[in-house]
């Protein structure tokens, strides 16, 4: 093994955690108030049974950090309805019935890949970390059985790098295996030689530390077709032994991990920042509220108490319904217990300002808006009844669900489509698609209620119509697209593209209607023409002088 290459892999490994201990503090915060199970900062970390929400008195921030996390899954890749669509960037092709119904046909068959995969259950992970932390990070591998595997990483066990657009290209991840997990999946040949050693003397659950990286291959040979020449190599190594031998050194067609964020301030930003960030300040306040409530509470009911000094051997009680007894007590107008001070807590005032924070709380998860999701998931619920009652709230979302459908939507749909292309699972598309892009239209009910703002206006303006054609008669419609308007109609709210008729089938359709009208036409005309032909013939045998009566009425006329 070449020392360079270890050496250089340990430096870049280190140059990635750098930029990423920066969050570490905070992220370590937010799982301490909001999610303590959801992040792993160190490789011998487990899922333990021990305590971890100590600090979490209160759980308002924990409820609405999961109510944000099913709702983002229900409102945006619902398993329970079609959420993508896909299109042409060249709205000309989407008007061939052949186009629309090969890109139907693989739309159904990656909404199959999806179903049987493990995709759904590896989404909710990874809106919950976008929400509580910021960013988020998930790959998907190819798989025999279920054409592709997905897993998601808990946030501090990853680092990322960005390429020049702004977008992940690089990813490294930390973990632990046992010896005998590591035997199995790279093979004692490629283990170090504390792994075979430890195998030989039957340590298997011995943890071994791990480093996995993912980045562009900027050395490739693009002439040679094996798995280290691919466009990004894929390297496993064990922590320390990078020096000593490599575990597995492979590569990848396309980036196989999807790290989105929720939001950031500059292109520049390789980690996000999140709604959880923003109510931080609110959670640790609502904590020490409720501490305080709480130890009014306890000084109301068992107040601190003054007694005696007589009483300090004395069987003394102040439980309801005792009776502690005292000698002399009828003289001694201050014998027996009382309270050390008088105590009147405002519990009624405290518990109005934590239900202030408890709102503004659900307010950063935009939990009102979530939990019309996140409640049942109903499909016959209706984007319009979504649009109506958050419209607000959906313009601010919208920047959030672009950069999701950038950073996480669009890559784990090309990546899925390339990996069926591979696998034979893709049809043959058809000449007119030969040499072109596609391009993938989201129609969830939450993309959906965005584009019905745009809807409302398109309403509006038909009703304007309407009302124009009714004033100065029909010849004002003339100024009106119908076709174009059924078909942009039909895309913001969705509409499967199998049901619009293509526009070549409509011009045939309406060209073989025209035909059939004009052959009806001269069909109803025969009688009078054949009338009008009896007549003529009868007036051209009528002798009217040296003329007939044909002649003389066309000299006539």
């Amino acid at each position: 093994m070449n020392e360079s290459v270890g050496t250089c892999l340990e430096r870049r490994r280190s140059e990635l955690k750098q930029e990423r201990n920066t969050f570490i503090a905070h992220w370590r915060e937010l799982g301490d108030y909001l999610a303590p199970r959801t992040s792993k900062f160190l490789t011998i970390d487990k899922n333990q049974g021990q305590k971890a929400n100590d600090k979490i008195i209160n759980s308002t921030g924990t409820t609405a950090h999961r109510t944000l996390k099913n709702g983002m899954m229900a409102g945006v890749t619902s398993p329970a309805r079609p959420w993508f669509r896909l299109t042409t960037p060249d709205a000309a092709l989407m008007e061939s019935a052949a186009v629309k119904q090969w890109l139907f046909e693989v739309e159904s068959k990656m909404r199959v890949v999806f179903a049987r995969s493990n995709f759904y259950n590896t989404l909710p992970p990874v809106y919950g970390s976008l929400g509580g932390y910021g960013t988020a990070a998930m790959a998907i591998t190819e798989d025999d059985d279920t054409v592709i595997r997905c897993e998601s990483f808990p946030v501090g066990s990853f680092c990322i790098a960005l390429d020049e657009t702004g977008r992940a290209d690089t990813f490294l991840q930390e973990f632990s295996m046992t010896v005998r997990q590591l035997v199995s999946m790279f093979g004692m040949d490629n283990c170090s030689d504390q792994v075979q050693q430890s195998c030989k003397s039957g340590k298997l659950e011995q943890q071994i530390e791990v480093i996995y990286l993912v980045e562009k291959n900027l050395d490739r040979d693009c002439c040679k077709l094996d798995s280290k020449n691919k466009p990004f190599r894929s390297v496993y190594w064990e922590s320390g032994k990078a020096n000593e031998k490599l575990l597995r050194e492979s590569g990848y067609d396309e980036f196989p991990v999807m790290a989105p964020r929720w939001d950031v301030f500059d292109n520049n930003d390789v980690y996000g920042y999140s709604p959880g960030m923003d109510a931080l300040g609110d959670i640790k306040q609502l904590q020490l509220m409720e501490r305080r409530k709480a130890e009014a509470i306890d000084k109301l009911v068992r107040p601190p108490m003054l007694a005696d000094a007589s009483l300090r051997t004395e069987r003394t009680s102040i439980l309801a319904g005792d009776v502690t007894y005292i000698d002399g007590l009828a003289a001694q107008s201050h014998a027996g217990f009382r309270a050390a001070y008088e105590i009147n807590p405002r519990i009624d005032e405290l518990m109005q300002e934590i239900a202030k924070v408890e709102a503004r709380i659900r307010h950063c998860f935009f939990e009102d808006l979530m939990q019309m999701f996140a409640s049942s998931d109903d499909p016959s619920m209706t984007a319009r009844e979504v649009e109506e009652r958050h419209q607000e709230k959906l313009l601010i979302l919208g920047p959030v669900l672009e950069r999701l459908n950038c950073e996480l939507l669009d890559p784990a749909i090309d990546r899925t489509f390339a990996i069926m292309m591979r696998k034979g699972l893709i049809p043959k598309p058809p000449q007119e698609l030969e040499g072109q892009n596609l391009k993938v239209e989201y129609i969830s009910i939450m993309a959906q209620a965005q584009k019905l703002i745009g809807v409302a206006n398109m309403q509006q303006f038909f009703g304007f119509v309407g009302n124009l054609a009714q004033l100065k008669g029909p010849s004002v419609l003339d100024k009106v697209d119908f076709d174009e308007a059924i078909d942009a109609f039909a895309s913001m709210q969705g509409i499967p593209p199998t049901i619009i008729v293509a526009e070549d089938q409509v011009q045939a359709s309406r060209a073989a209607a025209a035909k059939a009208q004009q052959a009806q036409q001269m069909q109803q005309a025969m009688p009078a023409i054949a009338q009008g032909a009896t007549a003529a013939k009868t007036l051209s045998e009528t002798p009217i002088g040296n003329t007939t009566a044909l002649q003389r009425l066309l000299g006539g006329a």
